[in-house]
């Protein structure tokens, strides 16, 4: 029994001793955090001054020749080989033959029906001689000048009824008409180039049999060219013929001046737009190429134009006064893919030019000083 009661002793000095020692370490303790800093943000502004913002609308297309022609065929026969090879690519002065086709054949018949004609004004002279002296040195002349080699001349006038009841009873006009549509069509066998420019699509070959109504390719002349624009219906009142506008290639390295060439007067039902046509003139741009436009539509009298991402949902952007932030209700008038047009703002009025996280009205914040920077740098 003595045993057990010194044990029981023992075990609750023990514990006793225990939970002393355990409430002294836990109050030796120190509290080791850091109390709070107040943090200043630092905020980018710039000064309001009102001004004249010209509104700038975006647009973009690909460029098309100008003058361009598509080569068809209106006559049958074997595409001969000219002065250069029909080939994608391959450039022609005006006037140059781009396809020859063979026309052998149809050249024989043209002069056999000039031969004819021929024939048939030298059996008239003799009438005209005796019955019609006074109107014969002319049609003697017109003889004297016709030439199976070369083109049928036009004929001569005829000054009274009588001498037009003659030629035409005597089949002459009629035959003369008839040969005149030959040679008319005998010319379709050689196309030539309207104008300097280059050959971009080639759909035949020589040596290939063409045949009526076949397309063989298309022409373009390389000088000048147009891109067709779709822009919002609000700015075609602004956007008149002659009107200079300023294009760029993808990557902005090069720029080019245009002009607008027309403006469609018919508004686009599905998307309110009106096509522009702008022709620009450069001996390195190439039909196709992707180019970028800026229209400028008017001028928006005491506007700012800033950032889109410092406008806020509720029309509202940020302010400085007293080093805080406070919120000032705006106008915008145009939107742009990166910059938006404010009206309503206050002339002097200290806005907030980056967009700042947690923002919010009553922050304090503090005005960046690039004077400072400037000093520190130096």
């Amino acid at each position: 029994m003595r045993k057990l009661i010194i044990s029981a002793v023992l075990g609750g000095l023990i514990i006793f001793g225990s939970l002393y020692f355990a409430g002294l370490i836990a109050g030796s303790k120190k509290n080791r955090r850091p109390e709070p800093q107040k943090v200043v943000k630092t905020v980018f502004v710039d000064t309001v001054q009102n001004g004249i913002v010209p509104i700038v609308v975006p647009a973009n297309g690909n460029l098309k020749a100008k003058r361009r022609v598509e080569l068809f065929s209106e006559v049958q026969g074997v595409f001969r080989s000219g002065s250069k090879l029909f080939r994608t690519g391959q450039e022609y002065g005006a006037g140059q033959t781009l396809i020859r086709i063979d026309a052998n054949e149809y050249y024989a018949s043209v002069q056999s029906a000039k031969s004819n004609l021929y024939n048939l004004l030298t059996s008239i002279m003799p009438d005209l001689r005796l019955d019609y002296p006074e109107i014969y040195p002319k049609w003697q002349t017109y003889l004297n000048s016709f030439d199976l080699n070369k083109t049928t001349p036009k004929l001569p006038e005829m000054s009274s009824e009588k001498e037009k009841f003659f030629i035409s009873g005597r089949g002459v006009i009629s035959n003369y008409y008839n040969v005149k549509n030959l040679e008319q069509r005998l010319s379709k066998y050689n196309i030539a180039a309207p104008f300097k420019g280059v050959l971009t699509d080639a759909l035949v070959t020589e040596g290939t049999l063409i045949r009526v109504g076949q397309k063989l390719g298309e022409f373009i002349n390389t000088g000048v060219y147009e891109l067709e624009v779709s822009v919002s219906k609000t700015y075609g009142d602004f956007l008149k013929v002659g009107k200079k506008v300023e294009l760029s290639n993808m990557d902005k390295t090069k720029k080019y001046l245009g002009k607008v060439a027309r403006v469609n007067g018919r508004v686009d039902q599905t998307s309110q737009t009106i096509t522009v046509f702008i022709e620009v003139s450069d001996q390195n741009l190439k039909e196709g190429q992707y180019l970028e436009a800026n229209l400028e539509a008017r001028e928006e009298p005491n506007a700012i134009e800033i950032d889109r991402s410092l406008l806020l949902e509720n029309n509202q952007i940020f302010v400085v006064r007293d080093s805080i932030l406070d919120l000032i209700d705006v106008n915008p008038v145009y939107f742009s893919n990166k910059k938006v047009v404010l009206k309503n703002v206050p002339n002097k009025e200290v806005i907030v030019t980056r967009a700042l996280t947690g923002a919010y009205a009553g922050m304090l914040v503090k005005v960046f000083d690039s004077s400072n920077t400037k000093r520190t740098k130096s």
